[in-house]
C-alpha cells in the first residue's frame, strides 16, 4: 500500500496519530501570542506618546520656552495622530 493510502485508511479507522494537528495548534497559539503581545507593547507606546503630548498642554509659556517650543507649536503636537 502507497503511504498516503495507509493515512486515508488511518484516518477513515479514527486511528490518526493526534501528534500533527498538535505540533500545529502550538505553533499558531504561540504566533497568535507573539502577536497579541507586540500589539500591546505597540499600544502602550501610542498611549504614552499621547500622554506626553497632552502634557504639553498643561505646561506654562515659561516651561515651553525652556524646552524651545511656543504654545502654537505645543498644541500642534498636542493634537497630531497617534501614528505621526
Amino acid at each position: 500500500m502507497r503511504p498516503d493510502h495507509t493515512a486515508a485508511t488511518q484516518c477513515l479507522a479514527g486511528t490518526v496519530p493526534t501528534q500533527a494537528p498538535t505540533i500545529r495548534t502550538v505553533t499558531i497559539r504561540q504566533t497568535l501570542y507573539a502577536q497579541f503581545i507586540a500589539t500591546a507593547g505597540w499600544i502602550s507606546c501610542q498611549m504614552e506618546r499621547r500622554r506626553s503630548r497632552r502634557a504639553l498642554l498643561e505646561m506654562t509659556d515659561d516651561q515651553l520656552k525652556d524646552i524651545g517650543l511656543s504654545r502654537g507649536e505645543a498644541y500642534s503636537e498636542s493634537t497630531r495622530r497617534l501614528w505621526d
